[in-house]
């Protein structure tokens, strides 16, 4: 069983820069990956950034690629997202999601990840 908790959530302006954490409790040993995703009313969970977490290997998506960087605190069991350059597209709830055994090609599925956080508001407006 894994419990992920959020924090780093909140308004922003256009621009700006906000560090979303999420820090599991757990077994994350082994093919462990978490990821981070947004939703908006109405739509599907976007995939955002994963990251594998034995390896560290990252993955990111077009859309924010070169504005996000997700990483990972391995002794502390605790992934980051660093949004930078954010833009009102961007607002949307956040969550993080891990599973202990999910192959690369689901990465970017969140109907493939087994846990899930609370999810934190992201909103960015003038």
């Amino acid at each position: 069983q894994v419990q992920l908790v959020e924090s780093g959530g909140g308004v922003v302006q256009p621009g700006g820069a906000l560090r979303l954490s999420c820090a599991a409790s757990g077994r994350t040993s082994g093919s462990f990956a978490m990821g981070w995703f947004r939703q908006v009313p109405g739509n599907e969970r976007e995939f955002v950034a994963a990251v594998r977490w034995s390896s560290g290997h990252t993955y990111h998506s077009d859309s924010v690629k070169g504005r996000f960087t997700i990483s990972r605190d391995k002794p502390k069991n605790v992934a980051y997202l660093q949004m930078n350059s954010l833009r009102p597209e961007d607002t949307g709830v956040y969550y993080c999601a891990a599973d202990p055994t999910i192959i690369l090609s689901n990465l970017f599925d969140a109907r493939r990840y087994s846990y899930w956080g609370q999810g934190t508001q992201v909103t960015v407006s003038s």
